[in-house]
């Protein structure tokens, strides 16, 4: 059981992406994306770069495989997976200010 929420075993997905959004189609486009990956539990962290929490890798893969399933023709798309302990890890600063990351959305998980 204690190797169940290994921070080596949880995974954290993020997407990134820069698509265009000069027409309406286009902006259209943008707005269905991210839609897409709120539906799929993914929240945003910056503009354009949004992540998701997962229990274990396979779970990660699940998800990994809905974001390639709705990638939109035009533009650019990044999906990196870290581990819990390398987001650990992260330093985030606000100006020249070291702040405390927001504890993320709990999320319920059905066994």
């Amino acid at each position: 059981m204690i190797e169940r929420f290994s921070e080596y075993r949880i995974m954290w997905i993020f997407v990134f992406f820069d698509l265009p959004t000069e027409t309406k189609r286009e902006r259209k486009i943008y707005a269905d994306f991210r839609k897409n990956l709120i539906r799929d539990g993914f929240t945003m962290f910056q503009f354009s770069i949004y992540l998701r929490h997962c229990p274990s890798r396979e779970n990660a893969d699940v998800h990994i495989k809905r974001v390639k399933k709705m990638l939109p023709k035009d533009g650019y798309v990044g999906i990196l997976t870290i581990t819990d302990k390398q987001f650990g890890q992260m330093e985030l600063f606000r100006g020249c200010q070291l702040v405390t990351p927001d504890n993320p959305t709990q999320q319920l998980e059905l066994f």
